[in-house]
């Protein structure tokens, strides 16, 4: 007789998770011979599940990356594309995000760099970080039209508050001065305050060049690069891999 007014009073308190083993447990055989504290306990059990399911869920959508489906538990190490495969289960630990450092992962196009970089932001939101995909060349773009119509201070700040800030295919174009002041501004204020993990097809060695101007390149990249991982891939594009064997694999 208290089945529905139960189910109501726990929606009422938005206690889903509750409310679902609640309706669930009432229809399972062998629930009728546990204790009132196991009964509760399955019930706060289910709760905390849901919640944590859902902050999950939330951190997801917030991040709003490229590739959604990347699972750390499906990364590919047998592929030969110089993927360290202890170095990788490591960064999946999250130990550098709490560390507050940074992430470099370099390779030729298709060898699954976005992908990687897709998986350790999924692994760190289940960790409860939060995480901020931007690709680059849009990014810049977003900056460009935020200075203009006054949503820069929002839109700064949500780059800088973030605990990982993806940056998806640096390069190859060169920085405009604009472009190298806001990138400078991002450096100064996360460093030290969240990591960035930053991907490009281009070697590390170049990114100077890419930058322009020396005194801005010297103290942005000193920011990035001096207590960073890196992640040097090569190999054959997946892309090509799959045209020859009908290969899943997520590219770039």
């Amino acid at each position: 007789m208290l089945d529905h007014p139960t189910l109501d009073q726990l929606k009422t308190l938005r206690l889903d998770g509750m409310a679902e083993a609640f309706a669930e447990m009432q229809t399972q055989d062998g629930t009728a011979d546990l204790t009132h504290a196991e009964w509760l306990g399955l019930l706060i059990d289910r709760e905390a599940t849901s919640r944590e399911t859902k902050r999950f869920e939330s951190r997801m959508r917030t991040a709003r990356l490229r590739h959604i489906g990347a699972a750390p538990e499906d990364v590919d190490y047998k592929t030969r594309r110089g993927l360290d495969k202890a170095l990788f289960q490591s960064l999946l630990t999250g130990k550098w995000i709490t560390d507050k450092r940074n992430l470099m992962i370099t390779g030729p196009c298709g060898v699954g760099k976005t992908w990687l970089a897709c998986a350790l932001a999924q692994a760190a939101c289940r960790d409860g970080t939060t995480v901020l995909y931007k690709r680059t060349t849009r990014l810049f773009d977003e900056l460009e039209l935020a200075h203009g119509d006054g949503r820069f201070p929002r839109l700064f700040k949500s780059l800088i508050k973030t605990q990982l800030l993806i940056l998806d295919d640096w390069g190859p174009d060169r920085l405009n001065a604009s472009q190298r002041r806001d990138l400078m501004e991002i450096g100064e204020d996360r460093y030290g305050n969240g990591s960035t993990l930053i991907t490009s097809q281009l070697p590390i060695s170049t990114w100077h060049d890419v930058i322009g101007e020396p005194t801005f390149a010297d103290a942005i990249l000193d920011r990035l690069i001096h207590n960073a991982y890196r992640i040097e891939l090569d190999g054959q594009s997946f892309r090509k891999q799959e045209v020859k064997s009908g290969d899943e694999t997520p590219a770039n």
